[in-house]
């Protein structure tokens, strides 16, 4: 058994100012996005550093934004509901992958509108550049001591000695190596050749969408929501079903269209 080791969540403290280690997470998921943007846009031509720099940008914006709204719609209605003005307390905490998407997109369909770009070529080119930062965002987690997983008695169990002191998946490292590690490597290899328009989108809608749910099962659902479908099922399960049928619906279209088009 293992035990948290109760780091505190500020990383640096320059006299007033406080940077935290989850904001130390984003940074490094942006930058990492900023080389290999520049790396796949040597590869595959027709992007420029400073558009690659442009597209982190609009995305960026997009995770911050849609992040926060997600948080508080999908997991703290209530709480936005009698205080409003929480949505824009962020420095309390709660940002919400799905919620982040949906920023995302909005933000990147405007970038490619103004670029006069296909939405989805935009989309297949972000892809794989994003899973680093979905990792690094969960050691975040882990560091915070935050979102840990399930009680269980595997040799491997960590007690959350801020939490309850129970033994626990340290679910957060489940989902750092799922959403972060193995999904970047199976988009960043995939993603290699030439690929029809939407697929690469569409296998990291799919990918995350399995990894979540599957990983989802060994972390301790939200305490004000609980499970949300059938008794076993958590919000960030219930979020992750649309998503892997978009990745489906994605991905048999553009193989589709690819053969319609070569007939």
């Amino acid at each position: 058994m293992l035990t948290h080791p109760g780091w505190d969540p500020v990383a640096l403290r320059l006299g007033p100012l406080q940077i935290h280690w989850y904001a130390l997470m984003y940074l490094g998921g942006f930058t990492a996005f900023y080389l290999l943007g520049k790396r796949r846009a040597r590869r595959l031509g027709g992007w420029t550093a400073e558009q690659v720099m442009d597209v982190l940008y609009y995305g960026a914006i997009g995770v911050i934004v849609g992040g926060r709204v997600g948080y508080m719609l999908f997991y703290n209605w209530p709480e936005l509901l009698a205080r409003p003005w929480s949505l824009f307390m962020v420095w309390q905490g709660g940002m919400s992958f799905h919620g982040g998407l949906l920023g995302v997109l909005l933000a990147l369909w405007w970038f490619a509108r103004k670029q006069q770009r296909s939405f989805w070529a935009v989309m297949d080119f972000v892809a794989p550049l994003v899973p680093i930062g979905l990792g690094l965002g969960r050691l975040g987690n882990f560091i915070n001591g935050e979102l840990p997983g399930r009680v269980t008695d595997v040799p491997w169990a960590m007690v959350y000695p801020a939490y309850d002191g129970l033994p626990r998946h340290p679910s957060q490292l489940y989902q750092a190596f799922a959403e972060g590690v193995l999904l970047f490597a199976l988009l960043w290899f995939y993603s290699r050749k030439p690929r029809p328009t939407g697929a690469v989108a569409g296998l990291f809608a799919l990918g995350y969408g399995v990894a979540r749910f599957c990983t989802e099962f060994f972390r301790q659902p939200d305490p004000q929501l609980g499970f949300v479908a059938l008794g076993w099922m958590s919000m960030g399960q219930l979020l992750s079903l649309p998503l892997m049928l978009v990745g489906v619906v994605l991905m048999v279209r553009a193989y589709r269209y690819e053969g319609r088009a070569t007939a």
